[in-house]
């Protein structure tokens, strides 16, 4: 990157709390949000732990009460964090001071960028009683569907209402995308709004990366795929068995180095996401994919192994996925790899939403010098060792992190960021 990309706010919401140093201090104190479902019945499911954001108030959240009738608990989730980011970052203030026409030019050179994974089977309840009382006659659905179904559902269903609802809240009328790719969207987000301000397209940009999976037919597609543990994720662990579903969203807000004197938390230093190009739900067994993810993104950044100075792993404790990410941290670092950790065994897997939350808080990690152990981690298989891992507290090498993001279809990503 020839300019230097600045993080300055960060937003952060999951099953462990609502901002980056209540979950830090959750994380390095060993505690998890993993727990039996609470927010609908799952007491007879086979699968039915996941980290969910308990006594979720949507209204808590989100101040404008109307827009809440056209969001769903993932969208309130994205919401929450975008704004926590910006409020940190001190974008609306920052506008406010300015004259109508270049406030206007503010608004022009901002941008948003959101990421998921498009699981939203959710959307489609609305259409289960009217097929139950339906029997089977698709004449009379058709005829009964209108009055049925809420008028305002097609506008809840939207895969961009976060992008949309963020951007007339702030105002923001610069480049907008909404990704959708997985476990990688989030990442992806990241990268196309560092694009944007590398590319001049824009001064400043919020990367929002959201995901609410623990819903019925989401829980029973992965279950039925057999990806699921019984009770806990234990990354690189002999007796890994799976992993867990989790929801929450994260955010960074974004800018060019110099524009402003603003307080910077860390820097954004490179990217990349490749493709496998092989099966649709499978691995590489020798790690490759995401391999040549950290090194284009290694490149990216101007750096070399030697200057990682921790990473946060995939390790979402299924037994493939482990094994190949471990393979693929040799390949690239060898012997001599810094301390490696996960947090999915405290948040769960969340999707797209994940590698924006590892980034926030592996920023929050080297600010606190103090890497978070793998708390469920009980001995390391052989498949993956050696791997510096560990059940407790390591100290980082250096005040740069590595984070890697794997999903369907063999994608799999990488960020480097620099604690400030």
């Amino acid at each position: 990157m020839a300019s230097r990309i600045v993080i300055t706010g960060t937003g952060i919401i999951c099953g462990l709390g609502r901002d980056a140093a209540t979950v830090g201090r959750a994380l390095r104190a060993g505690h998890s949000a993993i727990a039996p479902i609470r927010h609908w019945e799952a007491a007879g499911w086979p699968h039915r732990y996941a980290a969910e954001i308990a006594d979720l108030d949507p209204r808590a959240l989100v101040a404008d009460r109307k827009s809440l009738k056209l969001l769903r608990r993932s969208h309130v989730l994205g919401l929450y964090a975008a704004a926590q980011a910006v409020e940190q970052a001190g974008f609306l203030g920052q506008r406010a001071a300015l004259p109508a026409a270049a406030a206007a030019a503010f608004n022009d050179r901002s941008g948003i960028y959101v990421g998921s994974s498009g699981t939203t089977y959710q959307d489609q309840y609305d259409f289960l009683p009217l097929l139950a009382r339906s029997e089977g006659d698709l004449v009379r659905f058709g005829r009964d569907l209108t009055a049925a179904v809420p008028p305002m559902w097609l506008l809840q269903s939207l895969p961009n209402n976060v992008l949309c609802h963020f951007g007339i809240q702030t105002g923001f009328t610069g480049p907008h995308a909404c990704v959708v790719t997985h476990s990688t969207g989030g990442v992806l987000a990241v990268a196309e709004a560092a694009a944007a301000l590398r590319d001049g397209l824009a001064d400043r940009a919020v990367a929002v990366a959201h995901e609410a999976p623990l819903e019925p037919q989401t829980m029973r597609g992965y279950a039925d795929l057999g990806v699921l543990a019984r009770e806990t994720v234990r990354p690189f662990d002999q007796g890994r068995d799976g992993t867990l579903l989790g929801e929450g969203a994260a955010a960074l807000a974004l800018e060019m180095a110099g524009t402003r004197g603003g307080a910077e938390l860390g820097e954004l230093l490179g990217s990349a996401e490749v493709s496998e190009g092989g099966a649709l739900l499978g691995v590489r067994a020798d790690g490759d994919g995401l391999a040549r993810a950290m090194q284009l993104a290694l490149a990216d950044a101007g750096c070399g192994p030697a200057d990682i100075g921790m990473i946060v792993a995939h390790g979402n404790g299924t037994r493939a996925s482990d094994a190949s990410e471990a393979i693929a941290i040799r390949r690239v670092f060898g012997a001599a790899a810094p301390p490696v950790t996960s947090f999915k065994w405290a948040l769960g897997h969340t999707l797209a939403a994940a590698a924006v939350l590892d980034t926030v808080l592996a920023l929050d990690a080297l600010a606190a010098g103090e890497v978070p152990g793998i708390a469920t981690l009980r001995e390391t298989d052989r498949s993956c060792q050696p791997l510096p891992v560990s059940r407790r507290p390591q100290r980082p090498r250096g005040r740069i992190a590595l984070i890697l993001s794997r999903g369907f279809a063999g994608t799999n990503a990488a960020l480097v960021v620099r604690a400030a």
